[in-house]
């Protein structure tokens, strides 16, 4: 059983910074994504602040989270490394299912990844992802590196807006739609 005061404030500040990123979509009308609730159920509370002190997850969550941009249905999740190597086991299984299904539902889904030692943001597509996923399960690495990347998809700050995956993932989109003409799909 997964509890929730084992896993630290892991991530707290990549996702601080896409939920700010969000509200600036939101504001100015070009996405509106929204952060994925975890059902929690308290085990401890502390009396005198009544704050959760311990808790655990109800169920599997699915992705950080869920919207649109322009139309078009989008999920992803927010993943934070200290190192050059990414483990998989980081990625759970129903987490790449939920994709998948996304996926096969005309969405969107992708990573977003923060190399925190080196203050770097990346755009997985969901296409490499798999690429990493499907090579894990043939009894390759159970991991990724930083040198591995795509360098056209790591994301750089702009504007007042601190994670920009719109811009990337405008590039997603054109390299599919590029596999889909060359494909007749």
């Amino acid at each position: 059983m997964a509890t929730w005061n084992s896993r630290g404030l892991r991530g707290s500040t990549l996702e601080e910074f896409i939920n700010l990123t969000n509200e600036k979509y939101a504001e100015h009308g070009l996405a509106l994504i929204q952060k994925v609730p975890t059902p929690i159920t308290p085990v401890k509370i502390d009396k005198d602040t009544r704050h959760i002190t311990l808790a655990y997850f109800d169920q599997k969550s699915t992705v950080d989270y869920i919207g649109a941009v322009q139309g078009i249905p989008v999920c992803f999740d927010a993943k934070e490394c200290h190192t050059d190597t990414f483990p998989l086991q980081n990625i759970h299984p129903h987490q790449i299912a939920f994709m998948g299904r996304f996926e096969r539902q005309q969405g969107i889904s992708f990573l977003v990844l923060f190399y925190s030692h080196r203050n770097a943001f990346y755009y997985m597509r969901y296409a490499l992802l798999m690429e990493f996923w499907s090579r894990a399960e043939a009894g390759g690495r159970k991991s990724f590196r930083y040198e591995e990347l795509d360098p056209d998809y790591f994301i750089t700050s702009k504007g007042g807006v601190l994670v920009p995956y719109l811009d990337v993932m405008q590039k997603d989109l054109e390299q599919r739609n590029a596999v889909d003409n060359r494909t007749g799909f």
